[in-house]
């Protein structure tokens, strides 16, 4: 993961990304590995906000389908990495200002918030690209951003 800018566009990496590039054990962590390690190789500037912290918490400290939950440490010591190596994109009121703008946009509601709220905090911070495996739940914001899928599918 890097977080030098180069000629790349910056790109804003969803949660789902980063579990899977985290564990081992997780079905698209190849995958994950792969497209992070490209996007740094070519200078891309990855991002990442205090939600996607807190989501990536939330999710790894419980059990999944493909890993025991996280220790205390291991979520301290993951989360610590993330913002030695990524850019956060911090939250504000410029963020709500976006979410606000986008609720009276698209039509939107209860856990949608959470995916507009990512969609806000790349507006306030100049962000267009966001790196998904969650494209469908994202294709509603497509005049606001470009969805890159972690995976294709033929």
């Amino acid at each position: 993961m890097a977080t030098t800018g180069g000629s790349a566009d910056p790109t804003f990496v969803d949660t789902n990304v980063l579990i899977q590039a985290a564990i081992t054990t997780a079905p698209l962590h190849g995958a994950a590995v792969a497209r992070l390690a490209a996007l740094g190789g070519i200078g891309a500037e990855l991002w990442i906000s205090r939600q996607v912290l807190r989501e990536y918490l939330a999710v790894l400290s419980r059990p999944q389908a493909y890993t025991a939950a996280l220790t205390p440490a291991e979520l301290i010591a993951d989360v610590t990495r993330f913002q030695a190596h990524l850019r956060v994109a911090e939250d504000g009121p410029a963020v709500t200002g976006h979410l606000l703008d986008l609720i009276r946009t698209i039509p939107l509601g209860g856990k949608q918030v959470h995916d507009a709220n990512i969609v806000a905090t790349m507006q306030s911070h100049g962000l267009r690209r966001l790196l998904t495996h969650n494209t469908t739940d994202f294709a509603r914001f497509s005049p606001f951003i470009t969805v890159v899928p972690l995976v294709t599918t033929p």
